[in-house]
């Protein structure tokens, strides 16, 4: 999706405020509050859409819960009272966050100045928080009398950190609904920090999702069964290479090298918030094996084979009578049919 097309999921805002956090490098954080709420207007609207349209558009997304020792990490404890509670109103849950945000900048030696932008919004019906340090850049604006004079702006395509809850997970008490923006260097740690995020990544499971997510992909692309063998293919050897190096997982890198034809609609899929897939883990080589083979058992029989003899002809499925032909049998299994 490009950063100039709105998000195909309605987003309804309930609350908007946009904060500053002042942090140069070398010196101590400070915060600069806005008293009130920010208008919901049609500037109001846009802004949240290219917010979450760059979010959706940005990889290597992590995915966590609160953790536990609320003392450490106050922020499930601010939201209780607002969401839960209800006795504290959106703003000032906004300026506890922003205390919260200064302390954990605080110490940080780089430059992380930034507009905050905190929201309440309902994304088709998922009612979430959004928090996000935006970048601000100069622009130039033509004027009334046509002159050319500079004007700032949020500049999302420099979106140094963000992070989203589900508010209706969190109460639920999912396995995992928060997510957040990984990379961008030091910021990314200490916003998390700031989340109060756990993203303890099991390589097992999130294999297993890979896995599961690239045989949706071409189901959905509706490839045809050379195409689809091919990518399936080349996911399997690029994966087992880097569960052989111990190379993490990049989902963006993932998808340039399994559909490089197309690696935008791949990445798109793999980053879907549907999915939750994190990035950084190295692949289990157990958990990919059905990306190239198949296996299956009934009440008396076991079967397994690979992807590749239904191409060569080995293997084939007669869909009429519903058999399936194996060719080539070794000697060993043929005596022992024979002595049966």
């Amino acid at each position: 999706m490009s950063p100039n097309q709105p998000s195909q999921i309605q987003h309804t805002i309930t609350d908007l405020v946009v904060h500053r956090l002042i942090k140069e490098a070398q010196a101590p954080a400070a915060i600069e509050l806005r008293a009130a709420g920010c208008p919901l207007d049609d500037a109001a609207v846009r802004l949240v859409e290219r917010l979450c349209t760059h979010y959706a558009d940005r990889s290597s997304k992590g995915f966590g819960r609160f953790e536990e020792d609320e003392e450490s990490f106050p922020m499930p404890r601010l939201l209780r009272a607002h969401v839960v509670e209800r006795s504290a109103d959106f703003i000032t849950l906004s300026r506890h966050m922003m205390e919260q945000l200064q302390i954990c900048a605080h110490d940080e030696e780089l430059d992380a100045s930034a507009f905050v932008v905190i929201a309440r919004i309902s994304e088709g019906g998922t009612d979430c928080l959004w928090v996000a340090l935006v970048g601000e850049s100069i622009g130039s604006a033509i004027s009334g009398t046509l002159d050319i004079v500079d004007c700032s702006y949020l500049d999302f395509s420099s979106l140094r950190a963000a992070g989203r809850i589900d508010l209706a997970g969190w109460q639920r008490g999912d396995e995992r609904y928060i997510s957040f923006l990984k990379g961008r260097g030091d910021v990314a740690a200490w916003f998390k920090r700031f989340l109060g995020c756990s993203d303890i990544v099991i390589a097992l499971k999130e294999t297993k999702k890979l896995v599961l997510a690239l045989n949706q992909f071409v189901e959905t692309e509706r490839l045809e069964a050379p195409a689809r063998d091919a990518l399936l293919e080349r996911a399997h050897g690029y994966l087992d290479e880097l569960g052989e190096t111990g190379e993490p997982v990049a989902l963006d890198e993932i998808a340039r090298q399994v559909w490089p034809e197309q690696p935008e609609r791949l990445d798109t899929a793999l980053n879907s918030e549907a999915i939750k897939l994190s990035s950084g883990f190295v692949p289990d080589r157990r958990a990919i094996r059905p990306l190239v083979r198949f296996r299956a058992s009934g009440e008396q029989w076991k079967l397994e084979f690979d992807r590749s003899g239904l191409r060569s002809g080995a293997i084939q499925y007669d869909r009429a009578s519903d058999t399936l032909v194996l060719s080539g049998l070794p000697d060993y299994l043929k005596k022992m049919l024979l002595e049966e």
